[in-house]
């Protein structure tokens, strides 16, 4: 643009440089002959470059509008792509300070979102926990919840042996059997739960003078505790009683001495016992 408006003012200053120089030129000495003629077209020049210095000055003048009038067209222009420049400027970083607030919320968000999983988490082990610690419960509960009582014969009455080895018994007429522990197919009790059980037992027999009563409680294949009696005559009562550790898992039942015999019937003379006292 400057070198628009700087080529008019140079045009210009050169025309008013050769005008001057024809000035200067006609203001030379010329010789006497000459003078005359010199006269007679001196006024004719002088106008003559007066009118070309004025066309002159009237084309750089209209020359400089056009390129004044041209650079103003150019400069509103600039000012509206710069006027359009700066508010698109300004709406870039309005909408980067909104993506940036957009960015801390969603940072905010992120952070509240990891702080309710973590607690989630937590909930969620703790409500495990409480889970099993509640069906713990609810099992120690059921096994601490552990007894059984039975006399030998579901039915009828009379005597059982003697024979001459001794023979497990199974006490069939079950009255109470809290945890299912004692099986009346096979006389066994199986230990549920770890912990201290107590047992006793009552032998009823007629009594002979060849066949006393007697019978034992076995803890897994050995014998503990004895009741055993023998008299020749009118009936024969014997018991005995044991608290015994006992795994889980581990059996205890009742073997018939032998050769001896044992009576029951109706009234259930003969009985087998065992409750949980506490786990351990």
């Amino acid at each position: 643009m400057e070198m628009t408006m700087c080529f008019p003012l140079l045009l210009l200053i050169c025309s008013l440089c050769t005008a001057q120089l024809q000035t200067e030129s006609d203001n030379q000495i010329i010789p006497l002959g000459d003078q005359t003629e010199a006269v007679r077209r001196e006024p004719t020049n002088a106008a003559d470059q007066q009118q070309r210095f004025t066309e002159d000055i009237h084309a750089v003048l209209r020359e400089m509008s056009a390129s004044l009038a041209e650079q103003r067209v150019e400069i509103s222009h600039l000012q509206r792509e710069n006027e359009a420049q700066a508010a698109k400027l300004k709406e870039l970083e309005l909408q980067k300070t909104e993506l940036e607030k957009q960015k801390t919320e969603l940072d905010k968000l992120k952070q509240e979102l990891q702080a309710q999983t973590a607690e989630l988490i937590s909930i969620k082990a703790r409500t495990n926990v409480t889970e099993n610690q509640v069906e713990a419960l609810k099992r120690d509960g059921e096994v601490k919840q552990v007894a059984f009582s039975a006399s030998l014969l579901a039915s009828g009455g009379g005597h059982t042996g003697p024979f001459n080895t001794h023979t497990s018994l199974v006490f069939r007429h079950v009255v109470t059997n809290i945890g299912n522990a004692y099986n009346p197919n096979t006389g066994f009790f199986i230990a549920p739960v770890r912990g201290a059980y107590h047992f006793e037992f009552h032998i009823y027999a007629g009594g002979h003078a060849s066949h006393p009563s007697g019978a034992v409680l076995v803890k897994n294949g050995e014998h503990t505790f004895i009741a055993y009696e023998h008299q020749p005559s009118y009936s024969v009562n014997s018991s005995n009683g044991v608290t015994l550790l006992l795994e889980v898992g581990d059996v205890v039942f009742m073997r018939l001495w032998a050769n001896t015999w044992i009576y029951d019937n109706e009234n259930h003379h003969t009985t087998f016992s065992g409750h949980l006292l506490f786990t351990m």
